[in-house]
């Protein structure tokens, strides 16, 4: 693998990474989010100073010879940590036992940390070795021993996140199953990158060469591993947020129907909400409903009861079960109420009865089916055909 190959993703999870600071910065307290944040800023540096260039000005800039292997080996452990963390933090629970969880991990992670530190500075390691150091120094006193941690702490981390994420896959659905899968399969990849990586450091301490595995098969595999898992923690979040963008958005559509049909209720001057295209669409639902709920305080008078009880008869009759009937008796009320608000421009039934007309009705229920109603209800389309010929 060439530099290239290591800096775009760790330019990718910089990228992320910038993206995720603003919110961080206004809700810092939030253990998810420092662990997202976590999480990418030690990808990124995984990947940037993994690469051959940057191990070799390292090197240069400390004067110490492959001091940029405990670097790396620091960052991988800490990296583990940070999956870790993270998925305790994402899947939640007592607050207290989060807490408790995540400490005992970065204890554990730490503690692997500076034992890599100690191991290094005790071995000693005077030719540097920029894309085989595992291999070349694997029977070295205390530098085969650190090689050997950080692979078991790695290996460990692995295989606790591919048992976490693939029995609480089985526990939910939707994207978070799905993102949950892609996690496995990221690591799946990151376990074949520990059996390549072992096998060659093994088979030094066993006098033969098997070289090749660690310096050209085991590198793709732990890129390819930490970019799978970053999408998977990353696409449930992301295609999340995109869903509800788009029920929310399909919201306001569907009550598109209900809205126009009680805006001719309106009294005449009634001033309405200008709303800026780039109006959230969570504002502009709440926005539509008001004005729908504005509407029926107009037509109320003009709601017949038993116009609805006959609808809901009718709608029952031919099939609709109790909710659907409901929103028809409903919608066929509101629909004829709009053409008697038609039929009387100055407004007398208001003046002569307004009371008793508003207590004769409980007035409309559920918006959405009320609004499907009135666009596909044949007992609806009968009411206004019925409404106009009077």
């Amino acid at each position: 693998m060439t530099g290239e190959d290591y800096y775009i993703p760790a330019a990718a999870m910089a990228i992320s990474l910038a993206f995720k600071l603003p919110a961080l910065r206004h809700n810092w307290r939030d253990p998810l989010l420092r662990s997202v944040v976590a999480l990418l800023a030690l990808a990124g540096a995984v990947f940037a100073f993994a690469a051959p260039p940057t191990i070799a000005a390292v090197n240069r800039w400390t004067g110490v010879a492959n001091f940029s292997a405990p670097l790396v080996y620091c960052l991988i452990t800490a990296f583990s940590a940070s999956c870790l963390v993270l998925m305790v933090n994402w899947r939640g629970g007592p607050p207290e036992q989060t807490r408790r969880v995540s400490r005992r991990w970065i204890l554990g992670y730490s503690i692997v940390i500076v034992a890599l530190v100690a191991l290094f500075a005790l071995g000693e390691t005077p030719e540097e070795r920029l894309r085989d150091f595992d291999t070349f120094y694997a029977n070295t006193p205390y530098v085969g021993q650190m090689i050997a941690l950080y692979l078991l702490a790695h290996h460990v981390a692995a295989v606790v996140m591919v048992v976490l994420c693939w029995r609480w896959s089985l526990q939910v659905r939707g994207w978070l199953r799905i993102g949950l899968m892609i996690i496995v399969a990221g690591y799946l990849f990151n376990l074949g990158y520990d059996a390549t990586k072992m096998t060659a450091v093994v088979a030094r301490w066993l006098g033969h060469d098997l070289d090749g595995l660690s310096t050209y098969v085991a590198p793709p595999l732990a890129s390819l591993g930490a970019l799978i898992s970053a999408m998977g923690f990353v696409v449930p979040l992301v295609c999340q947020r995109l869903s509800d963008q788009w029920q929310t958005w399909a919201t306001y559509r569907r009550l598109g129907a209900l809205w126009q049909e009680v805006q001719i209720s309106a009294p005449v001057g009634t001033p309405s909400v200008q709303m800026a295209w780039w109006t959230a669409g969570e504002l502009r639902v709440i926005q539509r409903e008001s004005d729908i709920h504005d509407g029926f305080l107009h037509l109320g008078p003009y709601f017949d009861k038993g116009l609805r009880d006959d609808a809901h008869a009718t709608a029952v009759a031919q099939g609709a079960d109790e909710e659907t009937a409901r929103a028809v008796a409903d919608a066929a009320m509101v629909a004829a109420a709009v053409r008697a608000r038609s039929a009387d421009p100055e407004g007398g039934i208001v003046g002569e009865d307004e009371e008793t007309l508003m207590d004769a009705c409980d007035g409309p229920r559920d918006l959405l089916r009320i609004s499907d109603a009135l666009r596909r209800s044949p007992v609806v389309q009968a009411v206004r055909r019925q409404a106009t010929t009077v």
